[in-house]
């Protein structure tokens, strides 16, 4: 099939370059002529594990393309996806402007059936609002012959780090439409992906678009909650990682995201919990759980401060702090709603140093701060301890979890570790005459406004 991807971003490079890889004919779009000038040079801009070499190679197959003509776009593919950005306004609400944007350009440029199809995470309603912007622009046209095309939603449930496995191995693909033609052209786009079973999930348009937003929603709310039960933990002197196994045993429950850390961040998560929670009180549903959820979020993502302040009694001017990991999750570059961006800016106010190491998101986080002489960026994990006062540990990076607990001791100023993520245990590390302090178990340090 011919397929167009408009945005060449995190979602849609990652689609383009997987229905490329099963036998598509794909051109993906993007306005941006740096960015599409690149990636015809094989650059990708993101770290993704896997993504490079599956352009390149589908590239080199001829079977995908990148442009920055809209127009060549919508004459390219009879399945146009629409996967830009639909950043958080002020008020929390989803920014519809990309979105709409490039429905109207489909609109302006297409002379036979297009089916326009939602990838973007979008509020319930969205597919409405984009095809009454494509129907107003061919209206506008006042075309010679009436042009016929159907919108449909198909939410993506991609985790950055595992995008690949995810859009080919993934549970479920699910698809919001009312018409038997687009169902049947759906099904001819994601056949190589449900030869072992039926991967397609039809509904209707505004439950596909609710379906998303309700997913992630859950996923946070499972985060915040152990979360909340590691903060209690440290209270009443109980083992977190103990309690993680004991609730993960149910299989009502399970293991996914009940690791305790401090707090989510990414692109996804954070935005669509605000725009969920916004929709529903546009509608006059307020969605208290997911209020709460944003709320013990954002006082999570202080509690390595917190910490950090306690254990160095306040006095933190002047101190170097390390800190291992930047991104907001392991394998991405992706510093957005990170965690350590809200340490960084934490430590900088109280005039605090940093030693910074991440083996991908260095570069992001130059782009995000510039150069600063309160900031050194580590080419090497050890060398972010060399005259440190502490380390504090931001990412789960596998980099991270085997480590020399003596050497730390012996190269930190002050032998005090902060784990944002229950790597290690705490026996193993106080054995080296560390203090360590994790979320929920070990040590505990109770902050006033905890």
């Amino acid at each position: 099939m011919k397929i167009t991807i408009h945005g060449s971003g995190y979602v849609g490079l990652v689609t383009g370059a997987c229905l490329a890889d099963v036998g598509h004919d794909v051109m993906c779009v993007d306005v941006d002529q740096v960015k599409v000038a690149r990636l015809k040079r094989g650059e990708v801009p993101i770290y993704e594990p896997g993504l490079e070499d599956l352009i390149r190679h589908n590239m080199e197959d001829e079977r995908l393309t990148f442009s920055d003509s809209p127009e060549e776009g919508v004459a390219h593919g009879l399945l146009q996806f629409i996967a830009v950005g639909t950043p958080p306004d002020e008020d929390g609400s989803a920014d519809l402007t990309h979105v709409l944007g490039v429905a109207r350009t489909i609109g302006q440029h297409m002379d036979g059936y297009r089916v326009i199809i939602n990838k973007s995470t979008v509020p319930v309603g969205t597919a409405d609002k984009v095809h009454q912007a494509v129907a107003d622009t061919l209206e506008g046209r006042q075309a010679e012959a009436e042009v016929d095309f159907d919108v449909c939603s198909n939410p993506e449930f991609l985790k950055e780090g595992a995008a690949i496995e995810d859009f080919s191995r993934g549970a479920r693909i699910v698809i919001g439409t009312d018409s038997d033609k687009v169902r049947k052209l759906m099904r001819e786009c994601y056949a190589p992906y449900s030869r072992q079973r039926d991967k397609l999930m039809f509904m209707d348009v505004r439950s596909a678009e609710l379906t998303k937003y309700a997913a992630n929603a859950m996923l946070a709310t499972k985060i915040s909650f152990i979360n909340e039960i590691a903060n209690l933990a440290e209270h009443l002197g109980a083992d977190v990682e103990q309690v993680r196994h004991g609730i993960g045993s149910d299989p009502r429950i399970g293991y996914h995201f009940i690791y305790p850390g401090c707090g989510y961040g990414g692109s996804c998560f954070p935005k669509d919990v605000k725009a969920l929670a916004r929709t529903a009180s546009e509608v006059g549903a307020p969605a208290r759980m997911l209020q709460a959820v944003e709320t013990v979020n954002d006082a999570q993502k202080t509690r390595l401060f917190d910490k950090l302040e306690l254990a160095l009694h306040g006095n933190l001017k002047g101190r170097t702090i390390a800190l291992w990991g930047l991104a907001f999750k392991p394998n991405t570059d992706d510093m957005r709603e990170a965690p350590s961006r809200v340490l960084m800016e934490q430590l900088w106010q109280a005039g605090a140093r940093i030693q910074a190491y991440d083996p991908e998101a260095s570069a992001e986080c130059h782009r995000i701060y510039g150069e600063r002489s309160d900031l050194c960026l580590s080419k090497q994990r050890d060398a972010a301890l060399e005259g440190a006062d502490a380390l504090v540990i931001c990412t789960e990076w596998k980099a991270f979890r085997t480590v020399d607990f003596d050497k730390i001791a012996r190269t930190l100023n002050h032998p005090l570790v902060i784990d944002g993520r229950n790597l290690f245990s705490p026996e193993d590390v106080e054995a080296a005459g560390l203090e360590y302090y994790a979320m929920g178990r070990g040590a505990s340090l109770q902050h006033p406004r905890v």
